[in-house]
């Protein structure tokens, strides 16, 4: 069972450690995890890739925070699935979730699920992803409004990161108050960088990788992420 849900608060910066295979799965301790990170999350379609996907390799880390993500194909998915199997995906994690990541353009069509996570007071963190390219921030409205709409205790973005104009238009965004959390990252060579400018302004959900194999292009591991955003001052309006 989950230790305890999350509550989310503009302008405190938790640092996430993703995990997206089962041997990494299996070989972080609780220990390590609390030393690289506030949340742990576990990439349900990671797992599912490699048919690991059970709630017993999991259960070492339930002393810890568990946001569990089942991310479709289209947005960084390791497999091709359907919103019915990553509804499954979630299902089988769900008593031990202490926030569920599920994508702004999945919320309609996995409706069932979304409506058992906001039953259970379980937060959901609504995301939405670029690989190719930053966005207009009128889009970033958008997806945040339809997020909003839908239960969402969180809004987060990431988008591929061509220049400064590009960091600066992420990090405007992110130090705005949008009356909903919102955490907000670059992808690429810029990715580092926008990750602490982010958390300097307010990004609730900043994530770095656990174990050797980063999840999203450009991620510090959680532990320097962690102690590089120890060392920040915050600078959110």
């Amino acid at each position: 069972m989950v230790s305890r849900l999350l509550r989310f608060e503009s302008g405190r910066p938790a640092v996430v450690g993703s995990i997206g295979n089962a041997a990494v799965l299996q070989d972080v301790s609780l220990e390590d995890a609390h030393a690289a990170c506030d949340i742990v999350e576990i990439r349900l379609d990671g797992l599912a890739a490699e048919n690991a996907l059970d709630r017993r390799n999991w259960q070492h880390l339930v002393g810890i925070p568990l946001l569990f993500t089942a991310r479709r194909q289209e947005e960084g998915g390791m497999l091709p699935s359907t919103a019915d199997e990553r509804a499954a995906w979630l299902e089988v994690a769900m008593e031990d979730a202490a926030a569920i990541d599920i994508e702004v353009a999945s919320l309609l069509e996995m409706s069932g699920i979304v409506s058992k996570i906001l039953a259970k007071g379980v937060p959901l963190v609504a995301s939405f992803h670029d690989f190719s390219s930053t966005p207009e921030p009128a889009v970033w409205e958008d997806r945040l409004a339809v997020a909003r709409s839908h239960g969402a205790s969180v809004f987060k973005a990431a988008a591929r990161l061509h220049g400064l104009s590009d960091l600066q238009s992420l990090a405007s965004f992110q130090a705005v108050d949008h009356g909903l959390p919102v955490a907000m990252m670059g992808m690429g060579p810029l990715a580092p960088v926008s990750r602490l400018l982010c958390a300097q302004h307010g990004s609730v959900l900043n994530y770095g990788y656990l174990g050797d194999l980063p999840t999203a292009p450009g991620q510090w591991s959680a532990a320097k992420l962690k102690g590089a955003i120890a060392s920040l001052e915050s600078i959110r309006a």
